[in-house]
Formats: structure tokens, sequence, C-alpha cells
């Protein structure tokens, strides 16, 4: 995970590195994610997300495109 300050700085990186731009998250929608994903993991009964419940976070949580989808 890299942080950045806005989208602008994000194109810069890409291009100085010669890297495909990747998914972006707001601060915001990062915390969401990990308390969705991360909430339940210390208990007994946790089991890891199938994919259905997995492609229901992301879409709940506003994540949507290509990189979020599994193929």
């Amino acid at each position: 995970m890299l942080l950045f300050r806005s989208e602008e700085h994000v194109e810069r990186w890409s291009r100085r590195w010669k890297q495909p731009r990747g998914a972006t998250l707001t601060l915001e929608q990062g915390w969401a994610l990990a308390r969705e994903w991360y909430h339940d993991r210390l208990s007994p009964e946790w089991k890891p997300k199938t994919t259905d419940e997995a492609i229901a976070t992301f879409s709940r949580l506003g994540l949507r495109g290509e990189f979020w989808q599994f193929e």
C-alpha cells in the first residue's frame, strides 16, 4: 500500500516509476474496508469471506472497477 496526497501525485508516481496505475481509495474507504474486513477476525467463529461476500463488501463500500472484481 502506498499513500499519496492527491490524484496528481498518483499520476506522477506512476509515470516516474513506469508502473500502471492501480486502484485508489480514500482514507475513509480504506478505514471502512479494514473495519468491515477484520472486525471479527479474532472471533472463534471467524471464517474467511467467500468470493460472493467479498464482492458484496466491495460493492457496499463503493469499491468498483476491474481491480475489485474476481475473475
